[in-house]
């Protein structure tokens, strides 16, 4: 009869070194799939060079170029001029691209810049596809300047060295940061679109780290196998199923829509620079455009020279790396390798009912208490979130993607840590150390069997972990002579765990942030519970006074506290690593009154220098959404936007908005649902959309236009059952320098991403 899963006659310290392996493998696996090509300088002709590629960055993606700016229109220039030269056929598509989400209307004029390069005997079309516009806020050097600047290059090199096959297409999308506008307009209008083809979309959603395969069209297998021949393949397809879940949309959604199949790649680390002044070539991550540009060459390469018509598959393709290797097998073993996990585990429990004190009912009592700590590592981590939101308000404008949040990664570990030895000693006092550590494996068996049904590219996270542990363990059990033997095999098993479960969390905080700090740390806990034969080789016995069993999690507490203090002392701001503040000037047409907003929950000093409290009569109805912090501005001579009625009929109405003062964008906010809006300016078809649902925390329907013409544009928009409606109109431009009063920011602050800050706002209300 056995007292524990594991037994040594070197209990301590066979324990630690088994638990500093499963460490090592966790630190080796998140520095081998960080870690990817080094950048290659420009003297290699005959390779993809993020020095040559940066040559083109630092020509377009020094400033702001959102959608209709001048700096845009360089950009654009800048890209036709370069494919030209290098043998291409370029076209500039001019349209309307929209967007339709809940209870907003999105349009806005765009320009997509479209590259082709014939084939010598074309089987399809290989479109690269990114975006050449950036946010509003800051220069884009990554999102997506990066991914422009390695299309030009790879471009270039494909061009001189010819003998293509496949018609290759290289489309610079404008308008992305405002609802995919360019992409949905390709997607709508262009022949191309219509053949349809391969795409391989690139993204960033940080300034640094691998190129991550991150999204794929439906029915995978033989581009994952394409993808899988790279020579640093990044990303797996648990990252696949969760985007599909995930209300995030990149011009991968708008392209896979129309009808190309393809795969989407992005880099995702220091993500607190995403859409900020801080994403700038400095910051950007050299190796991040070379492993960027060479997936891209050896993709646009392979799919260039294949038979395109043979690359279709009818099922999705799982995929992961284990120890430097990419494994691909198909979704359809998905289930049955979760079910020989149950099998596994079950076999487990067998073994342990024979041989060991555990009996069914404390097995089962055992296993259905892994919710204590597994609900209670969630509750902690999101409540972390929550704590240090309000010890630092700046970080409620970060979303949870900060500057330096790694202490705070080591404290979602010691807070899963405290959640199951808080747990778990009072449970082996019950239940014996025995049923606790084989009860905990039904959970990520059960996980796998779940995503094997829900998710299939998900399932090997957890089928694989508890299928090795499983067999470590059947194997710790055997009555083997050698003393090290169970410690020996059980850490072997785990290791699998390690590497697949162990970076679970941090890669989840790179993903999105501290705000799902409550999965992080439940996922740590997952792992932690799967290895409690081996943390209870450190423990005393069960019977030991409670004294000694308190002061393991109490200590694990503690230890949870000072890492969240640490955090807050190492991940301040600075010049280099600035927190954000939101601002607008907004000139109310009406009354004349002007006004400085900002929708910081706390704001700064800064921030206050502007605004001194909530009170938002002096705005137009309907401007605001969510609470907002005013306070009054010296008024400008601007005149209001212009909303003329052309037409009516009951409860649809069609009129003209303009800007008497050249506005870059506009928007109107409706004080009822709409549920139908076209949109139609000279030179372009009219654009139609249907909407539903309505807008929260303001009025129920609003509709925007971005790079608003000169002359204004034609809004005919139904709101159903309703025959008055009252409309505020908002024209806007971006920056504050022209605004009376205005000082600049401190370097420790830059704007917020907010996406109604940093703009000059004139107002005027309507009741049509």
């Amino acid at each position: 009869m056995r007292a524990r899963v594991i037994e040594s006659p070197y209990r301590v310290a066979a324990g630690l070194v088994a638990l500093l392996v499963l460490t090592a493998a966790v630190a080796a696996t998140v520095v081998a799939d960080g870690r990817g090509p080094r950048p290659v300088a420009a003297s290699a002709t005959d390779r993809f060079s993020a020095e040559r590629a940066l040559t083109d960055l630092q020509r377009f993606a020094t400033e702001p170029r959102p959608l209709g700016s001048p700096a845009n229109d360089r950009a654009r220039a800048y890209l036709t001029g370069e494919l030209e030269s290098a043998g291409f056929s370029v076209q500039t598509q001019r349209g309307v691209g929209a967007r339709a989400s809940e209870g907003l209307a999105t349009f806005g004029r765009v320009d997509n810049v479209i590259a082709t390069l014939p084939g010598r005997a074309s089987t399809g079309t290989v479109l690269l596809a990114a975006h050449y516009d950036s946010a509003a806020t800051g220069p884009g050097a990554s999102d997506d300047g990066a991914a422009v600047a390695a299309m030009v290059e790879v471009g270039r090199l494909i061009a001189r060295q010819g003998d293509q096959r496949n018609d290759l297409v290289l489309l610079f999308t404008d308008g992305e940061e405002d609802g995919l506008l360019g992409a949905e307009a390709f997607a709508r209008e262009h022949p191309l679109a219509r053949v349809g083809g391969v795409v391989l979309n690139w993204e960033a959603r940080g300034v640094g780290g691998p190129s991550l395969m991150f999204e794929t069209s439906v029915d995978n297998a033989a581009l994952v196998s394409l993808f899988a021949a790279l020579p640093h393949p990044r990303g797996d397809s648990s990252l696949v199923e969760v985007y599909r879940m995930m209300p995030n949309f990149t011009d991968f959604t708008a392209l896979s829509k129309a009808g190309f199949t393809g795969l989407n790649f992005a880099y995702i680390e220091n993500s607190s620079y995403y859409h900020t002044a801080g994403d700038t070539i400095g910051n950007l991550d050299r190796g991040s455009l070379q492993h960027h540009g060479e997936n891209m060459l050896h993709l646009a390469h392979a799919l260039g020279a294949a038979d395109l018509a043979e690359l279709r598959s009818d099922h999705d393709a799982t995929y992961f790396r284990l120890a430097g290797t990419m494994i691909t097998y198909s979704n359809a073993l998905a289930l049955p390798i979760a079910l020989l996990a149950v099998v596994a585990v079950g076999a487990v429990v067998v073994l342990a009912r024979r041989r060991g004190p555990a009996r069914s009912g404390q097995l089962l009592l055992a296993a259905a208490s892994v919710a204590v700590p597994l609900g209670a590592a969630a509750l902690l981590g999101q409540g972390m979130w929550s704590v240090l939101e309000w010890l630092r308000p700046a970080y409620q404008q970060m979303g949870g993607l900060l500057h330096r949040p790694q202490v705070y990664h080591w404290a979602l570990v010691a807070l899963a840590v405290t959640s199951v030895l808080g747990w778990y000693l009072p449970a082996r006092r019950r239940l014996g150390p025995v049923a606790p550590a084989i009860g905990a494996l039904a959970w990520p068996a059960g996980l796998g069997v779940v995503c094997a049904v829900a998710a299939p590219g998900a399932s090997f996270l957890f089928a694989l972990p508890a299928l090795f542990v499983a067999l470590g363990t059947l194997a710790a059990l055997l009555p083997v002579r050698w003393s090290l033997w169970p410690v020996t095999v059980f850490t072997l098993g785990a290791s699998v765990a390690a590497a697949l479960l162990g970076p679970l969390s941090g890669n989840l905080i790179d993903g999105v942030g501290l705000t799902s700090g409550g999965a992080a740390a439940a996922g740590a806990a997952l792992f932690v519970v799967m290895v409690l034969p081996l943390i209870e080789l450190l423990l005393p016995g069960p019977a030991a006074r409670r004294p000694v069993t308190v002061a393991v999690p109490v200590t694990a507490a503690v230890v949870s506290a000072l890492l969240i203090a640490a955090g807050t002392v190492v991940d301040t701001f600075d010049a280099r690593h600035p927190a954000r503040a939101h601002l607008a000037y907004v000139l109310n047409a009406d009354t004349g009154v002007a006004s400085w907003v900002s929708g910081d929950t706390e704001p700064a000093g800064w921030t206050r220098t502007f605004v001194d409290g909530t009170d938002i009569a002096r705005l137009s109805p309907g401007y605001v959404w969510g609470t907002v912090w005013t306070g009054p501005a010296e008024p400008m001579a601007l005149d209001g936007p212009v909303v003329e009625v052309l037409h009516r009929d009951g409860d649809t109405i069609t009129v003209h908005v303009a800007s008497r003062r050249a506005a870059s964008g506009l928007v109107l906010r409706v004080d009822h649902r709409i549920d139908r809006v076209v949109a139609a300016v000279a030179g372009a078809a009219p654009v139609e959309l249907a909407l539903t649902g309505e807008r929260a925390d303001n009025w129920p329907g609003e509709i925007r236009f971005r790079d608003l013409p000169p002359d204004g544009v034609d809004i005919t928009v139904r709101t159903p059952g309703a025959d008055r409606v009252r409309v505020t109109a908002a024209d806007e431009t971006h920056g504050l320098a022209a605004a009376p009063g205005f000082r600049p920011r401190p370097d420790d602050l830059v704007p917020s991403i907010r996406e109604d800050g940093e703009r000059i706002v004139v107002t005027r209300t309507v009741d049509l």
